[in-house]
């Protein structure tokens, strides 16, 4: 099965060490059980109990530590971090990002050529301290052109750091906290490394009204001397972006956890209440509703898990993890947003009930696509790769499902954060060509209608400087790419056809969903209004198939797991 499931953990890990990291995390959280985890939740309790969890059984030493670094077993391996990831969204998110921001603030760490904060950060983790990623401030938010924190060099050549940060998650406990900057006198771009515990480091408040501390802090006259400097100039930027590519993937992760288990726990509510002397999964509208949100949930792991291949499989002559890691962040989340409204339709006002996980996922779920840039930030970044994605395609040799046991060391040597518009992909069609099924049909006819688009109707000069119009054209170019890596996924993990044209059904749907909003946006051409009707299609209608995947697959997991008081 596809879908997570803790009474009955089933993925592949090369090493039984891993499989016990997945396993114990697990159990912690069932012993804690859903009426202790909601009650936290509700009262905004620091989670202390799971970081001293994991400080007991080293889970974040031995997952994000570099292998040249840690102890043995130590190692950034993005596949089993993906199921560990995917495990705390799924009982709660406040769990899963104090591990997200550690994650975010190693990044610039790990990619330092300063050894011995690298060793220092080592030994941190082994005594099971967490990380912070101070980047973000209040006045620029995601514009870190323009930060406004300072490093101003003294007579004795230290410096003294100035400025505020904001949002800034476990900036309350991070004894190694990645803050981003500049030199007063040059503007060089700067990381370098602040200890929470500092006198000159004044933590201000929480910004947030949660169990997590998103802090803002202030460093008023923070000594800093060369032996704290991480980065510098260009260095500084790259490891900034850099680290954004790594931190934001895991955002579709945490989506998928969260869903897979409200969906567990709505599809079990609905097949035990009646109405109407009916069960309520009995209603068309509801069979509707569940096996819809149950394809996408699907179609997020699938693209995700193959994202995934990519990242580990990437090198400085293939970074097609570029494309890929902004759609995770982008369209997962985002799809994440579709199946939690799907299964509350359903639910109506059962998942608002404080006993529910359900009530819990519904409100964060919709934090994931604003985190780590906004969905239009990363649409605006994917429409830089369409050119050669549809015209310029590459020849790279197969990448397979990438479950070995190995520390990802390009991730933190992915060399300057730019030159995005020469890399090259393979061609989609190999992807689209390897099912004979309906609905890739209809959807391959509106890719090819797209193509022509580009191609014969291309957007104008100033459209292509009208960021409306560009993000409703990305939505379509990230669907085709979605619809890609699902397609090659889908066979490496055999899953069965039903399914899969069962998922192009709604993505032949979505497709003209977004078509018709390119329709109507006010610089739209009547040739490129010509091309968006024949974009607009109907999936094919197959009641079999689709009652096979209801039976066999959706409603097949009405019992499959309850998480206990």
């Amino acid at each position: 099965m596809i879908l997570i499931n803790p009474s009955s953990p089933s993925r592949f890990y090369p090493d039984e060490a891993s499989r016990q990291i997945m396993l114990k995390t697990i159990a912690f959280f069932e012993e804690k059980g859903k009426r202790k985890i909601k009650e936290d939740d509700h009262k905004r309790v620091w989670y202390a109990d799971f970081i001293e969890f994991q400080k007991n059984e080293k889970l974040f030493a031995t997952l994000l530590t570099l292998t040249l670094y840690g102890e043995s077993g130590a190692r950034w391996d993005t596949w089993r971090n993906c199921e560990f990831n995917e495990i705390l969204g799924f009982y709660g998110l406040a769990y899963w990002y104090t591990w997200q921001v550690s994650i975010l603030g190693l990044g610039p760490i790990w990619m330092s050529a300063n050894e011995a904060l690298k060793r220092k950060a080592a030994q941190l983790l082994s005594e099971g301290e967490v990380f912070a990623f101070g980047l973000s401030e209040r006045e620029h938010g995601a514009d870190i052109y323009s930060t406004d924190m300072t490093l101003t060099r003294q007579p004795d050549d230290t410096y003294l750091a100035n400025g505020e940060k904001y949002y800034i998650g476990n900036g309350n406990v991070a004894p190694m906290v990645s803050t981003f900057g500049k030199f007063a006198d040059t503007s060089e771009y700067v990381f370098f490394a602040a200890d929470y515990r500092h006198r000159n480091y004044n933590l201000i408040k929480n910004v947030t009204d949660s169990q997590s501390y998103v802090a803002n802090f202030a460093l008023a006259d923070y000594p800093i001397t060369e032996a704290d400097i991480l980065h510098r100039g260009q260095s500084a930027w790259d490891a900034a972006l850099n680290t954004v590519n790594i931190g934001k993937y895991n955002l579709g992760w945490a989506s998928i956890g969260m869903c897979t288990h409200a969906f567990y726990e709505a599809i079990h509510h609905a097949a035990n209440r009646h109405l109407y002397g009916m069960a309520v999964t009995d209603f068309p509208h509801v069979r509707g509703m569940f096996t819809d949100a149950y394809a996408r949930l699907v179609a997020m792991k699938l693209f995700a898990l193959r994202a995934a291949d990519y990242m580990r499989a990437a090198s400085p002559d293939d970074r097609r993890y570029l494309l890929y890691n902004p759609t995770v962040k982008m369209k997962v989340t985002t799809q994440g947003e579709e199946v939690i409204n799907l299964l509350w339709d359903v639910i109506a006002a059962k998942g608002f009930e404080k006993d529910m996980y359900f009530e819990m996922a519904a409100r964060d779920i919709r934090a994931l696509p604003k985190l780590e840039g906004t969905v239009h930030v990363n649409i605006a970044l994917i429409v830089k790769f369409m050119a050669n994605y549809f015209f310029f395609s590459g020849e790279y040799p197969p990448v397979l499902t990438r479950s070995e046991a190995a520390n990802d060391d390009f991730l933190f040597n992915q060399g300057p954060a730019k030159g995005l518009g020469k890399i090259q992909f393979h061609d989609y069609n190999l992807a689209y060509g390897l099912y004979d099924l309906p609905n890739i049909h209809v959807f391959h006819e509106q890719i090819e209608t797209l193509k022509t688009f580009l191609a014969t109707a291309t957007p104008n000069e100033v459209q292509q400087k009208d960021t409306d119009f560009l993000l409703a054209l990305g939505e379509l170019f990230t669907l085709v790419v979605y619809g890609q890596l699902i397609l090659e996924n889908a066979r490496l993990y055999e899953v069965d056809d039903d399914t899969v044209d069962q998922i192009f059904d709604f993505m032949v749907r979505d497709f003209s969903k977004y078509a018709l909003g390119l329709y109507g946006k006010p610089s739209t051409t009547s040739q490129q209004m010509d091309l968006c009707l024949k974009m607009i299609r109907k999936p094919v209608v197959d009641a079999i198939r689709f009652g096979r995947v209801w039976q066999d697959s959706v409603y097949a997991l009405r019992d499959a797991y309850e998480m206990k008081p």
